[in-house]
């Protein structure tokens, strides 16, 4: 090749005439022509070609994501107690069938539970009977005051009864949004109480901050976590043993309800396992309490009183604010009511926190 243009020679041999030598030159002008317009074809074609494989794998990819994102949020509604929470069925076939098995376990779900809650409430129904024999016979006393009395524990019995048929057949997440007035449930139920405390010489010291205040939670389950825990202050503390029941506004939004008594205290054994209870009843208590502070967005903590004995510090959350039409999820605090300290300057909830079932 030369400063002229490319020239090529080759020798042909075995002619009539003798070796003879083709020589081809082909001049620059004429070699260079089209080079440079056809390595721009190239470099458009595959430009080209790429965006297109960009759009097919966004296509593609957008195919899986989006399905797999609602599979995501329905799963989310889902484990927030939603049940009626459904996947789209879209997508690749794995991704369908993952949304079919999503909606079929929901709907399985939903099933078992409308089913344990109409047992719970045709058993709990059953419970009229016996009901019904026991008002009879305590209407056929002749003492006056002892027909009244059993007459009225029969009426307290039948009405609890009627509370748990209620209950069991409330629709689950029925409770969301549930809103009550913290001070005015706690007034009622230390008021019932009291003449029980008064009966055993209980000194009973009742704490409540000016009302409203507003709490995460219905006020059937705020009763029913309060007299929980009064009901284990009577069963597993002496007579005469003095008890306190307080409730403070927490910082955050909610309350702090603390009782409080002198008795004996909580076991050094953590009996946290549902069903479990050193005090020979059913070990169910304070994990419904537990259960239905966590409900509301608080917590459960175990601990001592300033005079050594059992202290349960139940913190509330506060009502739910709605977002964007989401579902809040409750948040479960940690931290102690403030004010609440033993003699040593340590929080009640620092001291044997853990929790237990009596």
């Amino acid at each position: 090749m030369g400063p002229a243009g490319a020239e090529v020679l080759a020798a042909v041999k075995g002619l009539s005439g003798g070796p003879a030598v083709i020589r081809v030159f082909v001049p620059n002008a004429v070699l260079r022509q089209g080079v440079a317009r056809a390595w721009l074809l190239l470099v458009g074609l595959g430009l080209g070609l790429l965006a297109v494989s960009v759009v097919v794998a966004d296509q593609l990819a957008r195919s899986l994501v989006r399905p797999i994102a609602n599979l995501a949020q329905a799963s989310d509604l889902l484990a927030t107690g939603d049940l009626t929470a459904r996947a789209i069925v879209a997508g690749p076939p794995e991704v369908r069938r993952a949304g079919s098995g999503l909606n079929r376990l929901a709907a399985r779900i939903g099933d078992l539970l409308a089913h344990e809650r109409e047992t719970v409430a045709d058993l709990s129904h059953r419970l009229r009977t016996p009901l019904t024999a026991l008002r009879i016979d305590a209407e056929s006393l002749r003492n006056v005051e002892e027909m009244a009395q059993l007459t009225a524990d029969v009426d307290a019995v039948e009405r609890t009864v009627n509370e748990i048929i209620r209950a069991a057949r409330r629709p689950t997440g029925g409770g969301v949004g549930a809103l009550c007035d913290a001070s005015m449930v706690i007034n009622e139920r230390a008021a019932f109480w009291q003449p029980l405390a008064e009966d055993q010489e209980r000194p009973m010291m009742v704490e409540v901050a000016a009302g409203p205040v507003l709490v995460s939670a219905s006020s059937e389950d705020l009763a029913a976590c309060t007299d929980v825990l009064l009901e284990n202050v009577f069963s597993h503390t002496d007579e005469g043993a003095a008890f306190t029941v307080r409730l403070s506004r927490r910082a955050g939004g909610g309350a702090w309800l603390v009782v409080a008594d002198d008795g004996p205290g909580f076991p050094d054994a953590d009996p946290t396992e549902r069903g479990r209870s050193s005090g020979g009843s059913t070990g169910l208590g304070l994990d419904i309490a537990r259960r239905i502070a966590e409900a509301s967005g608080g917590s459960l903590t175990i601990g001592r009183s300033t005079s050594g004995g059992g202290a349960v510090t139940v913190g509330l959350g506060p009502p739910a604010r709605p977002l964007d039409g989401r579902r809040r999820r409750a948040r479960r605090l940690q931290s102690g009511p403030p004010g609440e300290w033993a003699e040593d300057g340590t929080p009640w909830s620092l001291l044997g926190s853990s929790r237990a079932n009596r």
